[in-house]
């Protein structure tokens, strides 16, 4: 959308109008949801139809489905048109936009829309915001004039004439006005001694105004020199605890326009100075005051005169009250309270925090022009219809800008224009149904600029049917025959009506009631087909002569002898009527596209579309998208393949050799006529022949394979001869078979070589000494001995003799390092 925004340019009125119809055209009517949300659960009337969603209508003809019950005559409007119901008689509202062209703003385009929207349905309109390049400004100087900050007052008094040569240079006209607050005059927030009310700071011997909550000094003023003036005279005062009173000052100095002297085509800004936190709703509760602020000016005298009464006002007020009357609030605080007023600006739109700098005419300019550059818009709807309403914004920001928070845009340039596309949808109805006429308004307004939009909805939440309002719902009942009453089918009223004085020939008059009954012999011939014998064949209830259908789990039966149903139809993969159609009277009424029994069938033939772009490739015709060949011989998804309409390799072998033995020449292809078909040709390349028509063939000669194809096109067999054989000859052979040997046994065989050298290399000693002795324990050889004995000796448990036992000694010498084995 972007992109044809930029082609219309600055916003004009024919340019906007387009844009609103548009968007609410394309977002009205792109619901879509399941079917099934329209009549499960079942519905009783036409209005309760229409809260199902956008997507459901209502039949209101006389006759649909007769003897069905009342809900089914909620569904999709292709659903209700299938089924038999006139495009007449169907409800079915659609989204409406209408712009008033008389509304004529500068800055804000369109000034009022008008919408009407039904439950479930959403519009989108857009809003276009033009920066202009200089404004007249109104800036309101509301200073805390508690003791701390008597270096600020001073600090004002050589601002005002400073401040209107700076402003020359963004601003066609400044006008300046003062207000002042302390916090509210009573306990716990002063001190109440008498001799503290008239001057708070007496322990201090300085003569202190007395506290207050707002007094308004200075209206709006070019006069500077009477600016200064004021400022000069100003005094402090003082008060009991930290928190001020600024947010109630600030909604006193918003909505007394009159007093504080707002211009309507001015950029307003109001400026607090404090160097303390501030006052919140409910904390008047602890001086006893428990009445919420009413959000009014209350000024007599330039005073505020409801301070002691009411309750400091929330920031929701507050913030209500600044977009209503466009205005940019700007806090000027000290650094130690700047994390407090940083956390409060966020909750206030067209906000901006500064610090209370030296130079604040510095800071002032430069907050002002930071203001300008971002345009940013607030969306309310009315409180009592806040809950059934969704709004969204989107801003679309000119080239050069960012968007924030989907809600801005910032570095605005003078005369650019910032669209904001706002989408609006109703949730659901007014309580009251009988309120036709309900009209709910949403205010579009840019913040800190005096022009906004406004957007008017209708709920479109009752049904017309036509012009008699006759919707055949359950809105009027008859419990007996010709006894009316609020919960019936008013479209049995008329027959009913005329049944009712009918009287049965074979009853009594003495036992004839005063009343018809619902039951009965003539009742039940009325309700019987011709030829049957059941009520309502036995699918049904007679009630005064007209079949009421039951309804089942698999679907709905109606008629006037409830003969027809939704659901005796034909399946296709476990759904009715392939899942492509409905069921009416025992027939598949397919969608769009697709015919058949079962709906099963597509009305395209384009999946019998052969590569050459015939049908069935001309030789079949298309059934249910798929082809069916004319010739049995043929097969294959487009009766492409003939296995047997092509002749075998081997039959052309004789033509093929015909042609070598003449040498493939061109010339003499008409010596082979008697052996070979007339149409053949030469290629030096069959793979350019490779597909679904081809036959490739292979013949043999001399070691050499020549490949041909074949095909059958036109009822003549044609021959393609590939004039490049491919030869093999016994040397070949040979020379691939050495190949292999010495490319397999030459690598194996260097390994070998190269592993028995590697071993060999590791078994010589270390630096290539052959007479070095091996350690393997890595010990000083020095150290060991050439040579031990051991003395080993054995007892013999009997002796040999008499005397002393046997004694064997043997000495076990240790062999040299070195000295060979012996």
């Amino acid at each position: 959308m972007t992109s044809w925004l930029h082609k219309c340019g600055y916003p004009t009125l024919h340019c906007v109008l387009f844009c609103v119809v548009l968007a609410a055209n394309i977002i009205g009517g792109s619901s879509d949801s399941g079917e099934s949300v329209c009549w499960s659960p079942p519905v009783s009337s036409c209005s309760e139809c229409l809260r199902r969603g956008p997507q459901c209508a209502w039949c209101f003809e006389a006759g649909f489905l007769d003897g069905a019950e009342v809900g089914e005559r909620c569904d999709l409007v292709g659903n209700l048109a299938r089924r038999g119901c006139g495009l007449e008689f169907i409800e079915h509202p659609q989204v409406m936009v209408e712009v008033n062209a008389t509304t004529s703003n500068t800055q804000v385009s369109p000034g009022e829309i008008t919408l009407n929207l039904r439950p479930g349905a959403e519009a989108s309109v857009i809003v276009a915001v033009q920066q202009l390049e200089r404004y007249p400004v109104d800036l309101y100087y509301l200073v805390d004039v508690s003791a701390s900050m008597q270096e600020n007052l001073d600090q004002l008094k050589t601002v005002g004439v400073a401040l209107s040569h700076r402003m020359r240079e963004h601003s066609s006209d400044l006008r300046l006005g003062f207000g002042s607050f302390v916090d509210k005059p009573v306990s716990p927030y002063i001190n109440v001694h008498p001799s503290k009310l008239n001057n708070p700071c007496s322990d201090y011997e300085v003569k202190c105004r007395p506290a207050h909550g707002f007094h308004h000094v200075l209206s709006m003023t070019a006069n500077m020199s009477e600016f200064t003036r004021i400022i000069k005279r100003q005094r402090i005062s003082g008060n009991m605890d930290t928190p001020e009173g600024g947010l109630d000052a600030m909604l006193q100095a918003t909505v007394c326009q009159g007093e504080v002297g707002w211009r309507g085509e001015a950029k307003r800004l109001l400026l607090l100075m404090t160097d303390q936190p501030s006052h919140l709703a409910l904390d008047s509760r602890l001086a006893g005051i428990v009445t919420p602020h009413d959000g009014f000016c209350h000024l007599e005298n330039n005073v505020y005169m409801e301070s002691s009464t009411m309750d400091h006002p929330s920031l929701g007020l507050l913030a209500e009250k600044l977009l209503e009357n466009h205005i940019y609030s700007l806090f000027a605080v000290e650094q130690l309270q700047y994390q407090w007023y940083e956390e409060l600006v966020r909750l206030l739109p067209g906000s901006n925090l500064l610090f209370q700098a030296p130079k604040l005419i510095d800071v002032v300019v430069d907050a002002y022009k930071r203001l300008l550059s971002v345009v940013q818009v607030s969306v309310s709807v009315e409180d009592r219809a806040f809950s059934r309403f969704l709004v969204s914004v989107s801003p679309l920001c000119p080239e050069g800008s960012v968007s924030h928070d989907n809600r801005s845009c910032s570095n605005v340039q003078p005369n650019q224009t910032v669209y904001f596309n706002i989408t609006i949808g109703l949730h659901s109805c007014p309580d009251d149904e009988d309120d036709e006429d309900d009209v709910v308004q949403v205010f579009v307004r840019p913040v800190g600029y005096n022009e906004s939009s406004i957007i008017k909805v209708h709920s479109r939440c009752r049904c017309h049917c036509g012009p008699d309002w006759h919707c055949h719902d359950d809105t009027t009942h008859q419990s007996t025959c010709g006894e009316v009453t609020p919960d019936t089918d008013r479209n049995n009223q008329h027959l009913n009506n005329r049944d009712m004085h009918t009287h049965t020939p074979d009853l009594d008059p003495e036992h004839t009631p005063t009343r018809p009954h619902t039951h009965g012999p003539e009742w039940s011939r009325q309700c019987r087909a011709e030829g049957s014998g059941v009520d309502c064949n036995a699918r049904g209830v007679c009630v005064c002569g007209r079949c009421v259908c039951e309804r089942n789990s698999l679907g709905t039966v109606y008629g006037q002898y409830c003969q027809m149903d939704d659901y005796s139809c034909p399946y296709q993969h476990g759904l009715l009527c392939g899942g492509r159609g409905m069921c009416v009277s025992g027939d598949c009424v397919c969608e769009e596209g697709w015919t058949g029994e079962s709906c099963r069938c597509p009305v395209s033939t384009a999946t019998c579309l052969s590569d050459n772009g015939l049908l069935c490739s001309g030789r079949g015709r298309c059934v249910c998208g798929r082809c069916v060949c004319d010739n049995h011989q043929y097969s294959g998804a487009f009766c492409e393949r003939c296995p047997t309409c092509h002749s075998s390799c081997q039959s052309h072998w004789r033509c093929i050799d015909c042609h070598l033995s003449h040498g493939l020449s061109q010339r003499e292809t008409g010596e082979c006529n008697h052996t070979c078909i007339p149409l053949v040709g030469y290629v030096n390349d069959v793979t350019v022949l490779l597909g679904q028509v081809w036959r490739q063939c292979v013949y043999k000669k001399d070691n050499c394979y020549y490949r041909f194809h074949t095909a059958l096109v036109s009822g003549n067999t044609l021959l393609h001869f590939n004039t490049q054989p491919e030869c093999v000859s016994s040397r070949r052979y040979v020379g691939t078979f050495l190949s292999v040997c010495v490319l397999t046994f030459l690598p194996g065989l260097v390994m070998l070589a190269v592993l028995v050298l590697v071993l060999h290399r590791r078994s010589l000693p270390q630096g290539g000494a052959t007479d070095q002795q091996y350690n393997p324990t890595g010990k000083d050889l020095s150290h060991v001995p050439k040579t031990n004995e051991k003395t080993v000796s054995y007892r013999r448990d009997r002796p040999p003799g008499p005397d002393r036992p046997m004694e064997m000694h043997i000495t076990v010498p240790k062999m040299p390092l070195g000295e060979p084995w012996q």
